[in-house]
């Protein structure tokens, strides 16, 4: 049945005024960074009138932009990693066995994505302080350390419960056949329910990174200047006598680069993973 004329008119307009909610901020953001700083703080010009790549170049001088890069990257990409393997071997575990204590351990996992991220603040906050007086040296506060863990407690559980979804939808014919073959069941998992995963995997991974890379609470009370990610360096461009905006809007698109490289690249594994069971 062909839709209504009037129908598909207010589908256009609804696609039109929300690409403009995206595509006027980004257009602002990526105009504004080839801008000089005079230009930007003056009347508003939809296109520069004296173009240059200066910001590019002074964002790496006026703060340490390469170190809160380094940072960033370290952090976002071991919690991935530990979040990824923690999140497989669990996953998998939910989806195969039945042991005592697996509805309670399902529904705790998911129940906490129901609470707001700054409830956890000042808890984490105890336990490193604790815990470092503990040890009497510096471990989990205002470290790397301490960070990645902290990002670990909110990517682990969605991974763990999406895995597990994603597990349940792969035959387990795969499983018996393997097993029937001699393998055990380590080996049935990184060789035959792994491979057939993968699009859950890569979901899981781009899912955690992103996580970890724009967070910007708990990496504001859980660093300090040596430690400080990339959410934080960028407030140093703000300073008492002035805001260098033109350098801001610069950093602010080499910070989003390497996510949406990654989401180009990945983009029809993460579709596949996220939409994975809709269906069933």
């Amino acid at each position: 049945m062909r839709e209504p004329l009037s129908f598909r008119v207010f589908r256009v307009i609804v696609l039109v005024v929300l690409s403009l909610f995206v595509l006027v901020p980004m257009w602002v953001l990526l105009t504004s960074s080839v801008k000089p700083l005079g230009e930007v703080q003056g009347a508003f010009h939809w296109w520069p009138t004296h173009m240059t790549l200066e910001p590019f170049k002074d964002i790496w001088s006026t703060v340490p932009l390469g170190k809160y890069f380094l940072n960033s990257v370290i952090v976002s990409s071991i919690s991935t990693v530990l979040s990824v393997l923690v999140a497989i071997f669990a996953g998998y575990a939910v989806s195969r066995w039945t042991f005592r204590g697996r509805s309670v351990f399902t529904t705790t996992i998911l129940s906490t994505q129901m609470f707001p991220g700054i409830l956890f603040l000042l808890p984490l906050f105890l336990i490193f302080v604790n815990i470092d007086k503990a040890l009497g040296f510096t471990l989990l506060y205002q470290t790397r350390t301490g960070l990645i863990i902290t990002y670990l407690t909110f990517s682990l559980p969605f991974a763990i419960w999406m895995l597990a979804g994603y597990f349940d939808g792969i035959p387990r014919d795969l499983d018996e056949a393997a097993s029937i073959d001699g393998a055990s069941a380590m080996t049935t998992l990184l060789r035959v329910v792994l491979p057939a995963a993968r699009p859950g995997v890569i979901a899981v991974a781009v899912y955690s990174f992103m996580t970890s890379w724009g967070e910007i609470l708990f990496a504001s009370q859980m660093t300090n200047p040596s430690t400080e990610t990339l959410a934080i360096g960028l407030q140093s461009y703000s300073t008492q006598i002035n805001v260098y905006w033109n350098q801001v809007m610069a950093a602010s698109l080499v910070v989003s680069l390497p996510i949406v490289v990654i989401f180009l690249l990945l983009q029809r594994y993460l579709v596949a993973g996220l939409t994975a069971g809709a269906v069933k």
